[in-house]
């Protein structure tokens, strides 16, 4: 494994010209636990990974194969950023406003709620500049 990379094993979906699917299994820090049976904590997730390729490249893989994905922790990064910490940041800064400029807690909360809907529109109008600059590769 290169260092700064982030992988993870997963089954191929589908392929198509450009694009291959692959379902990984996101496991939480508890659900490799010996006990996580047992226990009503341990959460694991299944997700779609999409990996853009060029053109026919994607032809190599086949439905049902097991492939790794991997992306630099930079790129993980910059996802947790645009996912987490900037809606995070906008919410302080609002509910902060909000109460300085002599407003209830209620109304506070509820600006600070409605402040991420134009924030999520934007993301989803951008969407495609975004998928770019964060993407997944397919090891060989």
């Amino acid at each position: 494994m290169k260092r700064g990379q982030i992988r993870h094993e997963g089954i191929v979906e589908s392929v198509e010209e450009g694009l291959v699917r692959v379902r990984i299994l996101q496991a939480s820090a508890c659900a490799a636990c010996k006990v996580a049976s047992r226990c009503h904590t341990a959460e694991a997730k299944e997700k779609i990974i999409d990996v853009t390729v060029d053109g026919r490249e994607a032809f190599r893989w086949e439905k049902g194969q097991t492939v790794t994905v991997c992306t630099s922790e930079t790129m993980a990064g910059r996802a947790l950023l645009l996912s987490f910490g900037i809606p995070l940041l906008l919410m302080l800064v609002v509910l902060v406003g909000t109460k300085m400029a002599g407003g209830t807690e209620g109304l506070a909360a509820l600006m600070m709620l409605f402040s991420l809907v134009p924030y999520y529109i934007g993301l989803w109008f951008f969407r495609n500049s975004i998928a770019r600059s964060i993407s997944f590769q397919i090891e060989s």
